[in-house]
């Protein structure tokens, strides 16, 4: 038999044994990892290390051995890069899995997902820089330079730095983010005074998806230098305000009745907070105060706007719009104080149960 055939039958049975084996250790890692990443790039890392393997023990020779061996290296390199990419990927993959996002309370599993997330796109660009790296020193030509690159290599560090500063300052940034759970992944945020959902979180920028579909995107470094609202940062339900200028003549205690009977037969009202006050009396106009509360932002929002309409159609059927009077008024009898109504409703630090609550954490150390 010639000695080419038998180095080509040698190597191919080589790589079709590779093959095998990539498919039995496929089919078993299939019952841990439901995901078939990593068998494209096995199949290629085992059949070329195999093909490698066999001419570099064989004994045959020729001017073409030595470039091929150089070629079946760099793409050596690179399968296994693509390999080790896809390991990771996997990994990731394994692990969200295992930490649902679709649950009542998912605070800690948005902080999880946002860090595996990121430090899977750290090591995909450091496994590139040392594929490419690796695939380099192969080249004669570039280890003769080395000690060139490696003498001049503090002019040439301090030129980057100074030319990728706003890039690496984004990408410290980037990481601080991940495991300072300053945002997640779902939170909900102000920025620019733009409300949203943190969408995507990377190295160097964080997309926010805007209540209006529209996509703001943001550099990391952003976050740890401009102040911004966090709204889910600690739980996701919210208070809002409606404010309405009435006249005198209003009836505050019917407006309460009022505001309190349309939020019980609505959904979006999560029982917590009902509060009306007025705070503010000036000119001929009472301003009141409508504080709600909802399980999140949009429900807020949708709520606010009913809660604002309903009180408007209410003022304006019992004629409680704010007047200009040339002259003064009657008095209205006032009640004794012991006859006064003092609802519930009237106040945002007591009362209520979630009132007490928020007195305590506003109020500070009680004296003793």
């Amino acid at each position: 038999m010639p000695e080419s055939v038998r180095l080509l039958v040698t190597v191919g049975g080589s790589v079709a044994l590779a093959l095998v084996i990539v498919e039995i250790v496929h089919r078993a890692l299939q019952r841990f990892a439901h995901s078939g990443r990593m068998y494209r790039p096995g199949q290629l890392f085992g059949a070329v290390l195999a093909a490698q393997i066999s001419l570099s023990v064989s004994k045959t020779t020729g001017e073409w051995k030595s470039p091929v061996l150089h070629v079946l290296g760099v793409v050596l390199i690179a399968a296994g890069a693509w390999l080790l990419v896809a390991f990771v990927t996997t990994m990731e993959d394994v692990a969200l899995a295992k930490i649902p996002t679709n649950v009542t309370d998912n605070r800690h599993a948005r902080k999880v997902h946002t860090q595996i997330t990121l430090v899977r796109r750290v090591a995909t660009v450091v496994i590139g820089v040392l594929a490419i790296g690796a695939v380099l020193m192969t080249f004669p030509s570039v280890r003769a330079i080395g000690t060139t690159v490696l003498a001049s290599a503090g002019v040439i560090g301090a030129v980057a730095a100074l030319a990728a500063q706003s890039l690496l300052g984004n990408v410290i940034a980037g990481v601080q983010i991940a495991f300072s759970d300053a945002i997640r992944l779902e939170d909900v945020v102000v920025v620019e005074e733009q409300w949203g959902r943190v969408e995507e979180i990377t190295l160097t920028y964080v997309v926010v998806h805007l209540w209006d579909d529209r996509r703001m995107i943001m550099p990391t470094s952003y976050f740890l230098k401009t102040p911004f609202e966090n709204w889910t940062r600690t739980q996701s339900a919210l208070l809002g305000t409606i404010e309405l200028d009435v006249d005198w003549s209003v009836s505050v205690e019917q407006m309460r009745h009022e505001l309190r009977d349309m939020l019980e037969h609505n959904d979006l009202w999560d029982g917590r907070v009902c509060v009306l006050q007025v705070v503010d009396a000036t000119w001929g106009r009472v301003r009141t105060r409508a504080l709600i509360s909802a399980p999140d932002a949009g429900k807020l929002w949708d709520l606010r706007c009913l809660v604002r309409e309903h009180l408007v159609d209410w003022v304006r059927h019992n004629n409680a719009m704010p007047q200009v009077r040339t002259q003064n008024a009657g008095r209205s009898p006032v009640k004794p104080r012991e006859q006064r109504d003092q609802h519930t409703d009237a106040r945002v630090f007591g009362d209520s149960p979630d009132g007490q609550q928020r007195d305590e954490v506003f109020s500070g150390p009680r004296a003793t």
